[in-house]
């Protein structure tokens, strides 16, 4: 069986929607480690998108699955529920950030919990607007693309997006973006555009994932608290991407002092089962009535089984620590050639959710060719790598945080051979 082959039938079966970023079709996978159908070798540092953590077929959230496979695969928790839905609720209540009662809602996808977390703020406040950031990713659904803050490739053709979501920029400040004037045109919009005591929620990744890995300076997170306080809007952290010790903690708003009242969640909390969960305060997650979240495969036993699983396995391997080692390391090899490569432009990351960025030397203006470049060259290599940013000029790693360290020297070593490669011949 051959890639070319596959990717031939995939033409002719599967919409072309559905975009692609290699043409190599998985046969096997371990760890950190793919080979393909041809019996190829690949290191993995894209992760499944940040949804393998702790690696593909991980042996305990294996174990955990085989376990619930041999017991019941199915009977919807609306209908017949189960007692590992309520224990997972429980672990989750307890370790999301906040000292306030929280209770939880279980659903399949990031865009699941990201609508369900809007239709909980919207009941609970008894208000429609909602506030979101560029950049910003929240989802592919109607509301999910109304609140992503990027139109290429996620609005393109899809009509009118949903309406009261408003955008403000994001701080960037290497694109001239500061926090004041992100809060700035905030106050502008609460003139201009929105009663605030009409916005029902602030949404925001504390890390953007698709929008380029840049963390949320302390500063807004502090001030968008303040304001959320004091017009009665709710803070809504999109962990989906940042959760489950990505970024050295448990969840990134670890590193704020700020807590919000909601938190969404998906990726890597069930090792690469669909499952997503909302989290938030007990009084909040309680206003909508029986019957108004949920779904037919919200809260999947197997799914469930491997979060349980997964959460064991960040404590006993203390994979948080060892993101920050990971992300170190990774970090020190690209400021170590920063030098010989004017194309880079930052080097940045927490704990283990790190990018560089790429910049047309000379000046500051975004390189996506380079970029897009340096991921086929390392693709070429035998390394998986993916690109973000609003202008497609960042490479992101999301390696597992469980991979070997003889494989990830092997992937830095890929990494910088790569980079250099195509600098040279830029």
């Amino acid at each position: 069986m051959k890639n070319a082959d596959i990717s031939a039938r995939k033409n002719d079966a599967i919409s072309r929607g559905v975009g692609m970023t290699t043409q190599i079709y998985a046969d096997k996978a371990e760890n950190a480690e793919i080979w393909d159908v041809e019996g190829n070798r690949y290191i993995d540092f894209a992760g499944g998108i940040a949804v393998l953590n702790t690696g593909h077929r991980h042996p305990k959230v294996v174990e955990a699955v085989k376990a619930q496979l041999d017991r019941f695969t199915h009977t919807c928790h609306q209908v017949v529920p189960y007692e590992n839905y309520v224990a997972l609720a429980e672990r989750l209540n307890k370790i999301v950030p906040g000292k306030f009662e929280k209770k939880t809602i279980f659903a399949t996808t990031g865009a699941e919990a990201v609508e369900n977390a809007i239709k909980i703020a919207r009941c609970a406040t008894g208000r429609s607007a909602v506030i979101a950031f560029t950049g910003g990713f929240h989802g592919r659904t109607f509301l999910g693309m109304a609140l992503t803050g990027k139109v290429v490739p996620y609005k393109v053709g899809f009509g009118p997006m949903m309406g009261d979501v408003f955008h403000v920029p994001f701080p960037l400040e290497m694109h001239g973006i500061d926090v004041e004037t992100s809060l700035d045109v905030l106050d502008k919009l609460f003139k201009a555009d929105v009663d605030p005591k009409r916005v029902a929620a602030i949404i925001l990744e504390p890390v953007q994932g698709e929008g380029g890995f840049y963390d949320v300076p302390r500063a807004l997170m502090k001030a968008l608290r303040e304001l959320c306080d004091e017009h009665g809007i709710l803070l809504v952290a999109d962990e989906v991407q940042t959760g489950f010790a990505r970024t050295g903690k448990l969840f990134a708003m670890e590193h704020y002092d700020v807590v919000p009242d909601l938190t969404t969640m998906a990726k890597s909390l069930a090792g690469g089962f669909p499952l997503s969960a909302v989290t938030g305060r007990a009084e909040l997650m309680d206003a909508p009535g029986p019957g108004g979240l949920g779904g037919t495969y919200a809260g999947n036993p197997l799914a469930i089984a491997a979060a349980h699983a997964v959460l064991d396995v960040i404590e006993e391997e203390q994979l948080c620590d060892r993101a920050n080692q990971l992300g170190n390391r990774l970090k020190q090899r690209l400021e170590a050639i920063r030098a010989d490569v004017p194309h880079i432009m930052d080097i940045r990351g927490l704990g283990f959710m790190n990018a560089v960025e790429f910049k047309i030397p000379g000046t500051d203006k975004p390189n996506a060719d380079f970029t897009n470049t340096v991921r086929v060259k390392a693709l070429e290599k035998g390394l998986i790598l993916l690109t973000c940013g609003v202008y497609s000029n960042v490479i992101r790693f999301l390696a597992p945080i469980t991979i070997q360290d003889e494989v990830f020297n092997e992937a830095l070593d890929l990494i910088e051979a790569s980079i250099r490669e195509v600098a040279a011949g830029a």
